[in-house]
Order: structure tokens, then sequence, then C-alpha cells
């Protein structure tokens, strides 16, 4: 064992000297600490250089076809309540889709910001026994009802059972509701009454839209939107009001999938409207493939516009 523990003195590379032989100096003091300092820095320097995320940007062409940019928003109204707020979004492939409610959520909020709990809808509305059926009478005990669409009926079996089956009806023939308590369905749901207590409300609406990755635009506007000899308009009429309000405050809107670091230059914008009426734009340009993306906020006589290319 003796002879092993010999062995292995022998492999020192440093042997020790007698504390004769050598001296502690103030310089050498200094040397010592200055380097160890000195190494104690490099450490972290290093070891921050090792774990920090280095992020590079390159520019490719994508070739990818038929697929869409997912569009995430989260915009505030105070002023326009959710029951007439609409989304449309188009593009110049001539794909449109009016109307969106699909991964779309809207809250109604107070005049304070504070969110509104949501009530089911009719309450408050008056109370129809008979509802009115499609040939034109009312809807007996054994019978299945079958509402009317009010002369834009698509087919002798097209029924419009809901206020909202009513009004697709219309904007589908380019019609404009003008006064809701006229028909049936709206009446009995109690669509006037309840966009009267919702006066003074807004409405936060947030989700996300699948569009193609080519230049279109999408657009927040009150009204249910139609096509009318080639233009795309609101019908504003069953809401009986002149004016609307669209201040706006854009929480967050961003493109594709989140990645970190990213800055979104439209994220925190406010815009306060001080006319009766206002539209506002916003050009938005995403560089996915040459894209350039519109994003449109579409009011009456005021638009607020996002562009996409």
């Amino acid at each position: 064992m003796d002879g092993i523990m010999s062995k292995l003195r022998n492999l020192d590379a440093y042997p020790k000297i007698n504390e004769d032989f050598y001296s502690r100096t103030l310089s050498g003091g200094l040397i010592t600490l200055a380097s160890s300092v000195l190494m104690l820095l490099l450490f972290i320097s290093e070891l921050r250089l090792y774990l920090h995320t280095v992020t590079e940007t390159k520019l490719v062409v994508d070739t990818s076809r038929g697929e869409t940019l997912r569009i995430n928003f989260d915009v505030t109204f105070p002023a326009l309540p959710c029951s007439i707020l609409s989304l449309d979004a188009m593009d110049i492939s001539g794909e449109q889709h009016l109307d969106v409610k699909h991964d779309i959520i809207k809250k109604r909020i107070d005049s304070h910001g504070n969110v509104i709990e949501a009530r089911p809808d009719g309450i408050g509305a008056p109370k129809i026994e008979k509802p009115l059926q499609k040939h034109g009478g009312r809807l007996e005990h054994n019978e299945t009802y079958c509402g009317s669409c009010f002369g834009a009926e698509e087919s002798d079996d097209h029924c419009c059972n809901t206020c909202e089956d009513v009004r697709e009806a219309y904007r589908k023939k380019g019609w404009a509701l003008s006064n809701p308590d006229l028909i049936d369905q709206c009446k009995r749901e109690g669509f006037l009454q309840r966009i009267k207590e919702e006066e003074g409300e807004g409405c936060n609406v947030y989700g996300f839209l699948e569009v193609n990755k080519v230049a279109g635009n999408f657009h927040f506007a009150p009204g249910k939107s139609f096509q009318q000899s080639g233009v795309h308009v609101h019908d504003l009429l069953a809401f009986q009001k002149d004016t609307f309000n669209v201040s706006h405050h854009i929480n967050r809107l961003t493109f594709g999938e989140y990645f970190p670091g990213v800055v979104n230059p439209l994220d925190g914008v406010h815009w306060n409207q001080e006319s009766p009426s206002g539209m506002y734009q916003y050009f938005i340009k995403v560089l996915l493939h040459k894209l350039l993306l519109l994003a449109t906020f579409h009011f009456p006589r005021a638009l607020i516009n996002f562009p996409c290319m």
C-alpha cells in the first residue's frame, strides 16, 4: 500500500517547496486578487453567453401554396355594443367571410370597462305563443315550426326560424332589413329591445382569423354586411341610429404563431373619435413570401382599415 501511495506522489506535477524558500508580498497579493476577480468575470460572461438565445433573422421565399395566415386580434370598442358589431374578411381572390362568428369571442363591457355577464337571448322580449308560419298562419299544436323568410326564401322548403335566419336571408338577397319589429322572429326575440338595453355599452372582441396569403382586408363595422351591385355595404337601418362611435383600443394584433421577440406595431394603439361618425384605416405590411397584409376597421362614413398584399 505504501508503495502505491509513493508512486502516486511521484506523479505530482506541482511539488511543494519549503516555506523557508518563499515569501508573500503585497504585489503578489494584489495580482492574485485581480486575477481571481478577472477569472470570475470571465466565467460569468461565458456562462451568460452560453445561456443566451441568439435570434437570427432570415428572409426566405415561401414556396407553399394554399396555406393560410392566422391573424390574432384583441380590440376594445368602448362605445359600440356587441349586438351591432360584426367582422368581415375578404381578399383579391374573391373569397369573402361575412359576419365571422367562429373562433371569436365578444365580451360586453360597461362605460368603465368592466365586463358584463352574458345573458340568454330573448330576455325581456314580448312573448308570442303561436309564431308565424311560412304559410301565413300561426303555429298549431302538433305542427312543425317553419318560419317565414318574408319574401327572401331561396327555395320552397327554406325556413327562417330565428331573427338571424331572416337577416341572413335578406343579406343573401342584397336587401336591407329596415324595421325588425315587422319581422315576427325579431319581435319575438326582442331584437330592437336588446339593442336599446345595450345602449351606452362597449364591446371587447378577440379571437383569430385564418386568411389567404394574398392581398385583402378585414374590418370591424356595425351592421350585417351584404353585396349590392358588386359593392360591399352594411345594413344599418335595423338599428334605427344615425351615428356610431367607433373609438377603439387595439390591445393586441399579431400575425402567425407566437414567436418571442417579435414587435407588433399596433399593440396598444388607441383612437378616439371626435366627430359624430368616423372611419379609420391601418395599413400593415407582413413580409411572408412578399406578402402585404391589409387589415381594415370599417365603419359608416369612417373606416378603420388594415392593407393585405
